[in-house]
């Protein structure tokens, strides 16, 4: 698939924290657009994807002036109290381009010189422990590893051009052991094995579920706008598009971790 890489200079990067990211000051977002391009990514229905030519996930922007703006305006909020940040909100910040451009790492040693009160780091990607070493320069952080399932053939029909699960369980894993604080992100929840939760508390010691009912930011109409359910009819999975999927895969997740450790949707990527 050719992407369009396009150079950008954006005039402000610190976007307020609101609505689902209410609980932090601000997120960040280091690209505009993801090569991952998962069928049921919520931003395909936002103003940034929607008014744009182009179709999701052949196109990312990069923000080349991220790090001289991120410096002034960091500093700017940081001045004016506590800072907290998600990144990212509306990319990932370790698709594929972030080895050649290393934007991402360039905001998080900007961080590590004065590090936020709370930084959550979101991303499906392995890239993501090429900064470990800046990440344990920072007092407050999580990373949040998203592992949906732990079927091969549900990833690849949902998010076929995502790294491979057992990737990203490699990744988590090794971020923990680095005594990074870690969770792994079953968000959205997909059809799993029974051996699910076994598989991540080897990687992991907390866990974060989420669904398309909780998480979309419109009780499901985003997803539903995007024709998810006839991806279930089609797979034949229809029990597994429902507000109560997701209590199936708690239930498991109990064998293998305690109630504390299973958080449920906002809770989960709460600072």
């Amino acid at each position: 698939m050719k992407v369009e890489y396009l150079t950008k200079y954006p005039k402000s990067i610190l976007n307020k924290g609101n609505g689902y990211l209410s609980h932090y000051t601000h997120s960040l977002n280091p690209y505009t657009g993801c090569v991952f391009a998962c069928s049921y990514c919520y931003v395909r229905r936002m103003p940034v994807s929607l008014f744009r030519d182009g179709e999701w996930g052949k196109w990312v922007d990069i923000k080349k002036n991220a790090e001289e703006l991120f410096r002034k305006e960091y500093k700017r909020a940081k001045a004016k109290g506590p800072v907290s940040i998600f990144m990212s909100s509306s990319t990932d910040p370790y698709q594929p381009i972030e080895s050649k451009e290393k934007i991402t790492r360039s905001l998080l040693e900007i961080m590590s010189e004065d590090p936020p009160d709370f930084l959550f780091v979101q991303t499906r990607s392995p890239l993501v422990t090429r900064d470990i070493d800046l990440f344990s320069n920072l007092r407050n952080i999580r990373v949040s590893v998203t592992i949906e399932t732990d079927k091969e053939e549900m990833k690849e029909a949902f998010t076929p051009k995502a790294p491979s699960i057992s990737s990203r369980l490699k990744a988590l894993k090794v971020l923990t052991e680095a005594q990074i604080p870690t969770q792994a992100a079953i968000a959205p929840v997909l059809p799993s094995s029974e051996s699910f939760g076994e598989l991540l508390a080897e990687v992991t010691s907390r866990v974060c579920l989420d669904d398309y009912f909780m998480g979309d930011g419109s009780n499901g109409k985003r997803t539903k706008s995007l024709k998810i359910p006839s991806m279930y009819e089609n797979l034949d999975i229809e029990e597994w598009y429902s507000p109560d999927a997701y209590k199936k895969v708690h239930e498991n997740l109990l064998h293998s971790f305690t109630e504390g450790q299973i958080l449920i949707s906002k809770q989960g990527f709460a600072p």
